[in-house]
């Protein structure tokens, strides 16, 4: 009997409608808002890696800068350069 006076209640379909259509229907509804707080979260641990790197980059030109030795490594391994009176092998492994 309750049920069934609740069910013919205006106010209480009203209210019903609204939900439904707020949760699935409206344009920011529960998936999309969802969704869209799982790219915030990935962003900001995207934002976190490139600091670290930035800040490790940072430090490592700063090593670059001041030390003449790890200068020649650093060009050495990333550059394959090398002295006038040498030869340089790379392998490559398969």
């Amino acid at each position: 009997m309750f049920f069934i006076k609740l069910i013919k209640n205006k106010y209480f379909l009203t209210i019903i409608a609204l939900i439904v259509w707020l949760f699935f229907f409206d344009k920011n509804d529960f998936f999309t808002q969802n969704e869209t707080v799982q790219k915030l979260n990935k962003l900001k641990k995207d934002q976190a890696y490139y600091i670290s790197e930035i800040e490790k980059n940072k430090v490592d030109l700063q090593e670059l800068k001041t030390n003449k030795e790890s200068l020649e490594i650093f060009a050495r391994e990333k550059y394959l350069m090398k002295k006038d009176n040498e030869d340089v092998f790379v392998f490559v492994a398969k």
